[in-house]
């Protein structure tokens, strides 16, 4: 079992682990993206954008360029709209399920 591997497939889950990291690779989905763009979608500061996309780059799901003044930003690989898209599915799925345990609760309820 190579230990490895698995460090690295859960430094990358942890990347993906929070809402805000998650809104920044939904708006990289779209193209290079500036900070600047980033701020006034995610209603977050600039700074604390900036440290999203530090965990972002370490884990190298994203990449930045400078134009000029300002830093660009893009996914260095399209397949995590992949994972994306499947932790969407699940939690939709998820959320179905809870919500039909709730009504069945609430039949019972009544």
């Amino acid at each position: 079992m190579d230990t490895r591997a698995y460090r690295l497939q859960a430094k990358t889950a942890k990347a993906l682990a929070h809402p805000t990291r998650i809104g920044i690779l939904e708006m990289l989905r779209g193209g290079e993206r500036c900070v600047c763009e980033m701020e006034p979608e995610l209603t977050a500061s600039q700074a604390n954008i900036s440290q999203h996309l530090a965990v972002l780059r370490d884990s190298n799901l994203v990449v930045a360029r400078r134009d000029g003044v300002r830093m660009m930003y893009r996914v260095t690989d399209e397949r995590v709209f992949r994972v994306l898209d499947l932790m969407g599915s699940i939690a939709h799925d998820q959320l179905d399920a809870a919500r039909q345990a709730l009504a069945a609760l609430e039949t019972v309820a009544a």
